[in-house]
């Protein structure tokens, strides 16, 4: 059977995921190495979330939880946060996909697998969710993670946070698009997204005047 694919909650409940995905390629470690830029982890953004005692759902990549073990053990750290695979190397599990280099169609499963191997042992709110690099996915890509037993989520709110000049297209994108039982798409890769911590008081702020509670993506679905 394939996995299920989700692209929202109910939309009977005022509530909402926040979710922020943690990609990290081959490309990308090389530009850290090569000091190109300084972090591709959001600590101010966690700040937030933390001081605020937001619920999140984090996607990660397994090289970004290697990268940033202790932003990682962070983050599985707090009960308010549960973490999701994102695939190992934030490779394409299609053509055409965002100019991403792609997996192998043999290496996909194993390439879950390992992630799921390498995020277990930061321990906090493990989960079986799974996102697909740019939400690119097709049949053979869903078979191949059949044998994994994880629900793909998509999400119906694109923030655009990686592509954004400033904060408020991020906040804009975010607003006008949510609605109850949303699951919101971020990213906490700082070099990569580099307003999302900027945008997000904004986009709390907008929740509330519309009365919608951020809570995990497990208890969104629950």
């Amino acid at each position: 059977m394939l996995p299920i694919v989700v692209q929202h909650g109910p939309r009977a409940a005022k509530r909402v995921a926040l979710t922020f995905d943690a990609d990290m390629t081959d490309a990308m470690a090389a530009r850290l190495r090569r000091g190109e830029v300084a972090s591709y982890a959001n600590l101010r953004l966690l700040n937030i979330l933390e001081k605020r005692r937001i619920p999140a759902t984090f996607f990660v990549t397994g090289q970004w939880a290697e990268q940033y073990p202790k932003v990682t053990r962070r983050i599985a750290g707090n009960p308010l946060f549960e973490i999701a695979n994102h695939s190992y190397e934030h490779a394409a599990f299609t053509g055409d996909c965002y100019h991403l280099p792609r997996v192998a169609p043999a290496a996909m499963t194993e390439g879950v697998a390992k992630t799921f191997r390498s995020l277990e042992p930061f321990g906090g709110r493990q989960t079986r969710y799974f996102r697909f690099p740019g939400l690119c996915h097709d049949a053979a890509a869903l078979r191949a993670l059949a044998p994994l037993g994880v629900t793909v989520i998509d999400g119906d709110v694109i923030s655009g946070d990686p592509f954004a000049k400033g904060p408020s297209p991020v906040v804009n994108a975010v607003l006008t698009q949510v609605e109850p039982g949303s699951i919101v798409i971020l990213h906490v890769t700082e070099a990569n997204a580099q307003y999302t911590d900027d945008a997000l008081p904004a986009i709390l702020a907008g929740l509330r005047r519309r009365n919608l509670e951020p809570v995990s993506l497990s208890e969104l679905l629950s």
